[in-house]
């Protein structure tokens, strides 16, 4: 490992970052969790990046990066590339400085996230299906027109602002012991680790620093073990804030050297967090900031001490919201669709109502057809949205039905 002073970023930028940063920025609180402590069988604690300026800890980056521009740049405005938190950073940088600021978004763009940057005065252009695409673009905008290209990730004035938030969490909670983190393009996950494990060095002691990626988004793992950037060919995750397919070269090479580990989880894990975020600690947190919370639960994380998991944003679409609560009900076996086929005769649906009521399941909706490729004259087919009460639950109401006669099809 190469020492923390020969990074491109040490813990004397970021300490110059908080300063810029005192009159900006929220300290976001602290939160407790007793029920994912009791799960992990350690000392949870939420570090709240969700409650931050414009709903994630993009800001801290942003503002760092165009307070330091000369006022010449200022004048020739800035643009940047962003699925939503680092577009919603910059316009209010922007707007605090007095800099125009242009943002590309990815067609498809969560209407929240759009709608918020333009709300706060930037200039949205809709632009590619995924980041890397809008990046692209913004980079050859910034070259024809002279304006200063605001990187997300890669930058060291960037990393250096993410990299406030360690310092927070150690002043909170002293005797930390590891810390958790969403990882898209390594900013986040870069500058924590420079603060953090310089501080721990100072102080003689260890603090492990840990990154989560969604599995189908996950550039890090292989890059780490090639020791060069790998970048995927397909990027595919709800979790659209680190829906990123190439590390940063910058966050990179500071992160092979500091961080203790990156782990994935799945999008089913992702949902049943997002649930328990929003049942257990009245939190509303997009899924590219439960990330942290799915890797406990998933145990993808061995003897993790006192923890602070960085709930690094909140800003979710609704519409995408109620996807992800049914599919993490679906995940914890809290609600089941089942499609059979009956005997087009009276009754026949009776029947199924009468054994589903039995076994104290409720419907939630029903779908019935008498006509399709697969149904044969005299048939009908008939799917059924039920409230379940978990796994075991569910398992009886199928062993009820098939004990009728019926066949049962889970459709997920």
């Amino acid at each position: 490992m190469n020492a923390i002073s020969d990074l491109p970023v040490t813990l004397a930028d970021v300490e110059q970052a908080r300063e810029l940063l005192q009159e900006i920025i929220a300290l976001t609180p602290i939160e407790s969790s007793r029920a994912l402590g009791r799960m992990t069988g350690s000392e949870v604690f939420f570090k709240c990046e969700n409650l931050q300026r414009a709903g994630s800890f993009k800001v801290r980056g942003a503002y760092v990066r165009m307070a330091r521009l000369s006022a010449e740049e200022r004048a020739r405005g800035v643009v940047a590339a962003s699925a939503g938190n680092h577009a919603q950073g910059v316009a209010v940088a922007a707007k605090a400085l007095g800099i125009k600021a242009r943002i590309y978004m990815p067609v498809g763009v969560a209407l929240p996230k759009l709608a918020a940057t333009r709300g706060h005065g930037a200039e949205v252009v809709l632009h590619g299906f995924n980041v890397d695409e809008s990046l692209a673009e913004a980079e050859r905008y910034a070259n024809e027109s002279g304006a200063v290209f605001v990187h997300p990730f890669d930058n060291v004035d960037v990393v250096a602002g993410q990299g406030t938030i360690g310092l927070e969490i150690l002043e909170q909670i002293p005797n930390v012991d590891t810390i958790i983190m969403g990882v898209g393009g390594g900013g986040l996950l870069a500058g924590v680790a420079v603060a953090v494990k310089a501080r721990a060095k100072e102080l003689g002691r260890e603090i492990r620093v840990i990154g989560v990626q969604a599995e189908n988004a996950a550039a890090y793992p292989p890059s780490l073990a090639a020791d060069a950037l790998v970048p995927l060919k397909k990027v595919s995750t709800m979790a659209d804030g680190i829906a990123v397919g190439r590390p940063g070269q910058l966050p990179f090479s500071i992160i092979r050297e500091l961080v203790d580990d990156v782990v994935t989880v799945s999008e089913d894990s992702l949902a049943r967090a997002l649930i328990f975020l929003l049942e257990r600690s009245k939190m509303v947190v997009e899924p590219a900031g439960a990330v942290g919370v799915a890797a406990l639960m998933e145990g993808k994380i061995e003897n993790p001490g006192t923890t602070a998991v960085i709930l690094s944003g909140g800003n979710i679409d609704p519409m995408l919201m109620l996807k992800v609560i049914q599919r993490g009900l679906a995940a914890a076996g809290r609600f089941m669709t089942v499609r059979m086929m009956l005997n087009d005769r009276p009754g026949s649906l009776a029947t199924i109502s009468r054994i589903i009521a039995e076994s104290d399941a409720n419907v939630t909706g029903l779908d019935h057809t008498r006509v399709g490729g697969s149904i044969s004259m005299g048939d009908v087919s008939i799917t059924v949205n039920l409230e379940t009460k978990g796994h075991e639950h569910c398992e009886q109401v199928l062993t009820a039905l098939r004990s009728e006669g019926f066949q049962p099809i889970v459709v997920h």
